[in-house]
């Protein structure tokens, strides 16, 4: 393959920034919208925002079954916090009435487990496939509670508050050694947000490689 066409699903969230990553490691980048933008590429990536919100605008826009559709026939996929609880097949979380995962990754991802937005922190990540860490920033930020016999971990939280720019951010009870980004085939997840470390395109490109891969 040469120039990969990898859209951004462009309903809500830090569309412009994925857009950019994405551009900034070889592949023409395309906001989708329609079912026919959808049609057109070859790849896609899911950004943060609300999952609630997302799948409602998933369906003003006529795009859920398509997607769903294209997901279940190998369509490579990428997803950031909100992209990665879309992604899921099912979502271990009370307040997930309006949330229909796609089911493109065999896992259970808790929505704001790390907590409110007050309770946000930035850390440095060992991620499989990347030789030097990686920043990373979460925003409410879900991660994943179970994973199926496909899925590989690619990331957890470290143990300790090295990297964390919250104070005791890793510290506290229950959170280091949570599943943070994960892969099963051609479709990658992360609970964080490559897009908002600037200068640091390394999870784009590696999902560029995967698109390039199928």
């Amino acid at each position: 393959m040469g120039e990969p066409v990898i859209g951004v699903l462009a309903l809500q969230g830090g569309v412009a920034e994925h857009l950019a990553a994405l551009e900034r490691c070889g592949a023409r980048a395309l906001p989708v919208r329609r079912v026919e933008e959808l049609d057109a590429v070859d790849g896609i990536v899911l950004p943060g925002g609300e999952s609630t919100t997302m799948t409602r605008l998933l369906d003003v826009f006529e795009l859920y079954e398509p997607l769903r559709a294209r997901l279940a026939g190998g369509l490579p996929a990428y997803g950031s916090c909100a992209g990665m609880i879309m992604l899921a097949s099912s979502v271990d979380d009370a307040g997930t009435a309006g949330v229909r995962p796609l089911g493109a990754l065999d896992v259970v991802v808790r929505r704001n487990a790390f907590g409110r937005q007050v309770d946000s922190f930035e850390t440095d990540l060992d991620f499989q496939g990347i030789d030097e860490p990686v920043h990373a920033v979460f925003i409410r930020a879900p991660w994943v509670e179970k994973i199926g016999g496909g899925v590989s971990v690619l990331a957890t939280v470290p143990e300790g508050p090295d990297g964390a720019t919250t104070p005791d951010a890793t510290e506290r009870e229950g959170l280091a050694g949570r599943i943070v980004a994960v892969q099963q085939g051609a479709v990658l997840a992360t609970a964080f947000h490559p897009e908002l470390v600037e200068g640091d395109e390394r999870v784009h490109r590696y999902f560029v490689r995967i698109v390039r891969g199928r």
